[in-house]
């Protein structure tokens, strides 16, 4: 077996390993409000979720094919096995970490992060497919602007719809309603969030010259799906906690409203064929539903830490990426 398809293979086991963390890290994020309202059993939301996101992940392809040419030209790199690794690794190492401490980052960031650190490292600056990058970095700081002012928009929507129903009839009510959406917020991360790692997979294999074109094959959107399934299926209660209770005291009405918010935008994107983090809509979601009701309801302090999260995870995974990068090509 050459060394080109060892790598190759590695991409892929690599690949699938990140969607498999992803399934617990970032899906978490998905049923987080349903469960800390209580409109799901953990055990049912966690099924619930896993089913959703395999679905998901089969139905679209288009932010697959953006991931795997909008950030490097996977035409025109050399090295690009390597390049593709060392993404990986960095990507895995840093979901790891910060699903250790609880920190609802974004699995998005750091693969788009690392890919573009991996590049430079190997190629320069000229690594850069700059149009595409540039629309992937828009797509990701806009579309946690747009769902908190979608979150503060929904919420007031709903207590002007709903402020004559009692609280205990609109709770009930809310809650049945989160079922669904817990549902639809699972679907929409499985068309954007699974699609990172079928891009990563056929960024390596046109790099490797396996394949000619950015289609996706179906063994590797069926493998994406069913690893990202499975890594639902495990759960993610650290940031369940965070994203469920830290930020603001949910109650059914605001679960619904920000799940709704978040389906929407999340699913908005992927017709669009841009990534998006599902983790900055779906707390940013929350965010403006809480402030909707009173800014004082939303945990600012725990909102703070979670975007400061979010602006190093770019810079930070490019630089751990581009210093992997560079240890392997010493030995590959």
């Amino acid at each position: 077996m050459d060394s080109l398809l060892i790598l190759t293979v590695l991409i892929v086991l690599f690949s699938f390993l990140f969607d498999f963390i992803n399934g617990f890290h970032d899906t978490a994020n998905t049923i987080a409000t349903s469960v800390s309202t209580r409109a799901l059993n953990p055990k049912v939301a966690i099924a619930l979720a896993a089913s959703m996101n395999f679905i998901g992940a089969l139905t679209f392809t288009g932010v697959a094919q953006t991931i795997g040419k909008g950030i490097i030209d996977p035409f025109q790199i050399q090295n690009g096995s390597v390049i593709v690794l060392a993404a990986l690794i960095t990507a895995i190492i840093w979901n790891l970490v910060t699903w250790l401490f609880g920190i609802p980052s974004s699995s998005s960031h750091a693969i788009i992060g690392a890919l573009a650190g991996a590049g430079i490292a190997a190629l320069g600056f000229g690594a850069l497919n700059y149009h595409g990058f540039i629309g992937i970095i828009e797509a990701l700081l806009i579309s946690p602007v747009v769902a908190l002012v979608g979150g503060f928009i929904m919420m007031t929507i709903f207590g002007v719809v709903f402020k004559d129903i009692s609280l205990s009839k609109g709770n009930r009510g809310f809650r049945t309603f989160q079922i669904f959406t817990a549902a639809l917020q699972s679907f929409t991360h499985g068309t954007n969030d699974a699609q990172k790692a079928m891009g990563i997979i056929t960024l390596a294999l046109v790099a490797a010259h396996y394949q000619s074109t950015m289609h996706i094959p179906m063994w590797v959107r069926l493998g994406s799906a069913v690893a990202m399934a499975i890594g639902t299926s495990i759960g993610g209660w650290k940031i369940i906690k965070t994203v469920g209770g830290k930020i603001m005291k949910i109650k059914p009405v605001n679960g619904a409203a920000a799940d709704l918010t978040s389906s929407i935008i999340i699913f908005g994107f992927t017709f669009l064929h841009l990534p998006v983090s599902s983790t900055h809509v779906i707390s940013s979601s929350i965010m403006g539903v809480g402030s909707a009701e009173r800014v004082k309801n939303v945990n600012w302090g725990v909102a703070i830490n979670i975007v400061i999260t979010w602006v190093i995870t770019l810079p930070i995974t490019a630089v751990i990426a581009g210093v992997i990068y560079k240890i392997l090509a010493l030995f590959i």
